[in-house]
């Protein structure tokens, strides 16, 4: 199958501001590529291309005062099957994990692993190992935060998240990571496209997701605790320790976001 994907964000600037983005299919979708959804900026400017050290495509450029349009169409080819499901994933000791899994064991930003060690040893010390004790986690955080635009809030926390139970697809994310690097288990924040493919309507407003990867059975395997079911047609951008890795835009001066649009459709 074909997937249309792209976004057009508007941005009045005060005055010229350094800015970075993280927008783009992930280099590990290079081969699906058919019409890529390159970055393309009006007025255009000048952009320097980065990789960052978790080895995504990054942009920086200064955005000069004004109004600044950001723009990508493009077109991905993909499997159409849903996400992997391995029930029989084993979970690794941590002196077995392959040394660059280790950073995604830490608390970082938004995955408070102290604050919540105590509480993930309760609930899921008795899950089996392995990917039920993800499964679990993810039941858990699906069932308990209630998911609401409104509650959406930047500087949001995991340990937030629990106690407020209320959140966005990023908050079912950082919820889960910290319980499963609590229990000894690597994961790592994934942002991204992902449509209403093979979902029955009503959909609602498009918007980029964030959902999550842990390591298990020697690879990485995509969780999402806010959908909870596999799903077709997820196309990854960036993945990092947390949102504070992989913002979409990252802004170093003041500005106002006139508007936001994310489009990913199935190509029939």
């Amino acid at each position: 199958m074909k997937i249309h994907v792209g976004y057009e964000i508007i941005y009045d600037f005060p005055k010229p501001t350094p800015v970075i983005v993280l927008l783009g299919s992930h280099f590990t979708r290079a081969s699906d590529v058919i019409t890529s959804d390159f970055l393309t900026t009006e007025p255009a400017i000048p952009i320097t291309p980065y990789r960052d050290g978790f080895g995504n495509w990054c942009s920086r450029f200064v955005a000069p005062t004004g109004r600044m349009r950001l723009l990508a169409d493009g077109v991905i080819r993909d499997t159409g099957m849903p996400d992997v499901v391995a029930p029989n994933a084993i979970q690794h000791n941590v002196e077995d994990l392959p040394a660059e899994t280790i950073v995604y064991l830490l608390g970082s930003r938004y995955c408070e692993t102290d604050r919540l060690s105590d509480l993930a040893w309760q609930l899921f010390e008795a899950a089996p190992s392995g990917w039920g004790r993800v499964q679990a986690i993810c039941d858990y955080v699906h069932n308990h935060i209630v998911f609401g635009y409104e509650h959406a809030r930047a500087t949001k926390t995991a340990w937030e998240a629990w106690n407020e139970g209320r959140g966005v697809c990023r908050d079912y994310a950082h919820l889960a990571i910290a319980f499963c690097r609590c229990m000894n288990i690597p994961a790592r924040y994934c942002t991204g496209y992902l449509g209403d493919v093979g979902m029955p309507p009503p959909y609602g407003p498009m918007d980029f997701a964030g959902w999550f990867e842990a390591f298990l059975g020697g690879r990485w395997y995509t969780f999402d605790a806010r959908n909870n079911m596999p799903r077709i047609g997820r196309i990854l951008i960036a993945q990092g320790r947390d949102a504070a890795d992989v913002p979409i835009t990252h802004t170093f001066g003041p500005n106002t976001l006139v508007s936001f649009r994310v489009w990913t459709d199935e190509v029939v």
